[in-house]
């Protein structure tokens, strides 16, 4: 009887004993940079951990998601994905996701507010008709841009080349963006415009204001002011063989969560992050949660959480994308044109008059009914619609706080807010916005989070694939 007791009190205390091997790690944010921090974690330590993502609304993805109009469904957040992102390439495949390109056959213009002062051609249906415009707006392009067009992509490649270098799996775990950056030669691009860094690469003044500027307010709704880094990504967002996962590409985040086994809790706003000792209580309005890493996957410039004590973060605004998805038909009368000349996609020069960055088609019914996206810098206003539709039966607003407002030369807030374990992975967002570009922060977290917790020890396989040999092979 007194074995049975004494048995019965081990089992009690082991029960009641916590692993010390354990660490439990919150996540709050369940996009793009919260989801790959829980995979990198997982794959990168040595001790068993226990992974909680908070997100405030009902679903994952954070900036990506769907919307549906009339039973389609369209990205309205994080719409493409370059080729050389390999750790967006990787966990598609890690996933079992499928990926669908964009048509390149589409027609393009720019439009300064009273006419298109460039244009392509709309292609056939036929290979030979698509072939042949490919190679008459290939040459329009050319004849009108001349050699600026070949210093563009050199400028665009030399950051991705310098980019690619991030991958590589010796890299140690910075504490800065600055000491990130510096270490693949791109802190510099952070700290000019982009107009400054073109005009010095040789650029015409046509380029940049017309094709550079209409892509810059597609891409980050800003203009050549943008700072030199995010401009470049901002063209290679514009580059050939973009890509964007089959159902949306908020599938990513929502299938690393599932393969980390993370626990995942919807709907759940955190109100307060409190240091408590050596751990860290999160507030909730319908309860707390205890925690020895914290990492904030969420922008914080608009957040209304607090941080008792305050921590150590930088001043930044949020730049607004006001998206507005319309079924209907674009009038023609309001651009000069016919139905048929009006292009697939209209770009805008930097005009504080033209009510709308972008408006493109996303899907054609028939001649009379399409579904169109628009970015604007404001509310996209029924007036508005009135006045450039001929017809707008469906329609969808969304008011995006997308990306930081960038302006050179940047500052970023540290990696580590107070010193200890609360970490910030959106800061990188100062340097450039991306769904690529939040996995890439995440990761160097994740080595800062193990490396402090286990003083400097931490596996480095490669990521399921992504390894030296894939980026030397990229380069």
């Amino acid at each position: 009887m007194k074995k049975l007791c004494a048995l019965v009190m081990i089992l009690l205390v082991m029960a009641c004993t916590p692993c010390h091997g354990q660490k439990d790690i919150c996540i709050v944010g369940s996009g793009m940079g919260g989801a790959s921090v829980a995979y990198f974690l997982k794959e990168y330590a040595q001790a068993p951990l226990q992974i909680s993502i908070f997100e405030q609304s009902d679903r994952v993805g954070g900036r990506m998601s769907l919307v549906e109009l009339e039973g389609d469904t369209f990205e309205a957040g994080g719409s493409v994905i370059h080729p050389k992102n390999l750790h967006s390439l990787k966990f598609t495949e890690l996933l079992g996701l499928n990926r669908t390109t964009g048509d390149d056959d589409d027609s393009f213009g720019i439009w300064d507010g009273t006419q298109f002062v460039f244009q392509t051609a709309r292609a056939g249906d036929s290979i030979f008709s698509k072939t042949f415009t490919q190679i008459m707006n290939t040459l329009s392009i050319m004849w009108r841009y001349g050699l600026s067009l070949w210093k563009m992509q050199t400028y665009t490649n030399g950051m991705l080349d310098n980019f690619m270098q991030i991958y590589k799996d010796d890299r140690p775990a910075f504490d800065t963006v600055e000491e990130l950056l510096k270490s693949v030669d791109l802190y510099n691009r952070t700290q000019y415009t982009l107009e400054e860094l073109l005009l010095e690469a040789g650029l015409s003044r046509l380029l940049i204001d017309e094709l550079i500027t209409v892509t810059m307010r597609i891409n980050y709704g800003q203009n050549v002011s943008i700072s030199g880094m995010a401009g470049a990504v901002s063209i290679a967002g514009s580059q050939g063989g973009l890509w964007a996962v089959v159902g949306g590409n908020w599938q990513l985040a929502d299938g690393l969560i599932r393969h980390t086994n993370a626990s995942l809790s919807l709907n759940h706003k955190v109100v307060s992050v409190t240091a408590v000792e050596e751990k860290y209580e999160l507030a909730f309005e319908q309860g707390t949660a205890t925690c020895d890493v914290v990492v904030m996957a969420t922008p914080l410039d608009e957040s209304k959480i607090t941080f008792i004590p305050s921590v150590n973060l930088l001043k930044r605004h949020m730049q607004h994308t006001y998206t507005t998805f319309v079924r209907g038909l674009l009038n023609p009368g309001y651009f000069g044109a016919t139905c048929n000349t009006i292009p697939d996609l209209i770009g805008t020069k930097e005009d504080s008059k033209i009510p709308f960055s972008s408006i493109s088609v996303l899907k054609e019914y028939n001649a009379t009914d399409k579904a169109y996206k628009i970015f604007s810098r404001a509310p996209f206003t029924d007036e508005l619609l009135d006045l450039i539709f001929s017809t707008h039966r469906s329609t969808i607003r969304i008011d995006w706080p997308a990306y930081p407002h960038y302006s050179a030369p940047e500052r970023f807030s540290p990696y580590v807010l107070d010193g200890k374990h609360l970490y910030y992975i959106n800061t990188f967002e100062s340097a450039a916005s991306a769904i690529e570009t939040a996995a890439v922060s995440a990761q160097n977290v994740a080595r800062l989070v193990l490396s402090h917790l286990s003083a400097g020890s931490l596996r480095t396989p490669s990521v399921k694939g992504v390894s030296v040999q894939d980026v030397d092979d990229d380069l």
